[in-house]
């Protein structure tokens, strides 16, 4: 098959890349040429995003089967690339999120109640409120993903693909990937403190509970390249993560397995929960996704076991730690102090026992 990736050169794209050419497909990477390629035999597009029409002829002279857009931030870009590839490619496949669901604005606040039942599957409630993050949060998104718009809204790029009536569209809706490249290091809050040699790591104790989909970079990847490559994924939506949600607490014992800490993981009372530490989600709304669909329909499974995703992920955030990371979010003193506070209350209450 010959695919166009549009995007594809950042987090996950190189790995979706790799997949393909192992299985002997041709593959075309849109990109705006500030990243170099390692790929033999890929054929550079280069343009900008805001301006995909400009490349129609390049793209019509690659002649793609299938495309997969992996920068799609709201409804008018899912348009734009629909509208450049109909009668040209017979497929798009476009990367969506979780945040889709009515349970994301829920956890993060943007939408009410009431609790919403997990595991949340293809057809569980949408969110019916334009925004799934607060503005101070999107902000920090768009930090590390520039290309994400003010607007940024999955569910009208899902619409927007979903109802071509020439180009048949499939959904992917992606959990928290983790892994090497990935831009938010979503393991090196817990892992900088295990390189510190931290006795403890504490976790507001709503939060400790609380569950989420998450997914290695490179299973990720295996699951976008199936689908892109199936025909009968036409037309169908898919979750994808991994089959169990951990809690917070068993993710950072998990890590700290991987990383050979000897340190506890401690669930502590808001009360005592250090300032920096506190979170402000609604962590009783968990965001479970199930992906049976995928697993069912097109035969996914991941082809990198739970064990090496995390030493691989734990290797390459300790040879590239975050810049300009705020030392006030490690500040070990009040982690102390709420540790002693902990102690104390405990044998207070086996005292009391």
């Amino acid at each position: 098959m010959r695919l166009v990736l549009i995007g594809g050169t950042g987090f996950i794209g190189p790995f979706v890349t790799r997949t393909l050419l192992d299985q002997g497909h041709e593959v075309a990477l849109y990109h705006r040429g500030s990243t170099n390629l390692s790929f033999p035999g890929v054929r550079e597009i280069l343009g900008d995003r805001r301006h995909l029409a400009a490349s129609r002829a390049q793209f019509r002279d690659f002649a793609p089967d299938v495309v997969i857009d992996f920068i799609l931030a709201g409804g008018r870009q899912a348009a734009a690339t629909m509208d450049v590839f109909r009668g040209m490619a017979g497929r798009v496949i476009a990367l969506s999120s979780g945040d889709v669901y009515r349970a994301a604005g829920i956890l993060h606040g943007t939408e009410p109640g009431p609790l919403q039942p997990v595991p949340l599957t293809e057809d569980s409630d949408l969110r019916t409120h334009g925004q799934t993050y607060r503005r101070e949060v999107l902000e920090a998104i768009r930090q590390a993903l520039p290309w994400l718009d003010e607007d940024y809204d999955k569910i009208p790029v899902e619409r927007a693909i979903m109802s071509d009536p020439q180009i048949a569209g499939t959904i992917l809706r992606l959990p928290m990937v983790y892994g090497p490249g990935d831009m938010f290091h979503r393991l090196h809050p817990y892992l900088k403190r295990m390189n510190d040699g931290r006795p403890a790591i504490l976790i507001q104790e709503d939060a400790a509970e609380w569950r989420g989909p998450r997914g290695y970079v490179e299973n990720v990847a295996a699951g976008i390249a199936l689908a892109a490559t199936s025909p009968q994924a036409a037309g169908r939506i898919y979750n994808l993560a991994e089959p169990r949600s951990f809690s917070e607490l068993e993710w950072v014992r998990h890590i700290g397995r991987g990383a050979a800490w000897s340190g506890q993981v401690l669930s502590v009372p808001l009360d005592l929960t250090p300032a920096h530490l506190k979170l402000p989600y609604n962590s009783a709304q968990h965001w479970i996704m199930s992906s049976a669909r995928i697993r069912e329909e097109l035969g996914y499974a991941e082809p990198t076991l739970p064990d090496r995703a995390i030493a691989s992920t734990i290797e390459w955030e300790r040879a590239n730690p975050p810049a300009g990371v705020d030392p006030k979010q490690f500040d070990y003193a009040a982690e102390d102090a709420a540790l002693d506070q902990l102690r104390v209350r405990e044998k207070i209450a086996l005292a009391g026992s």
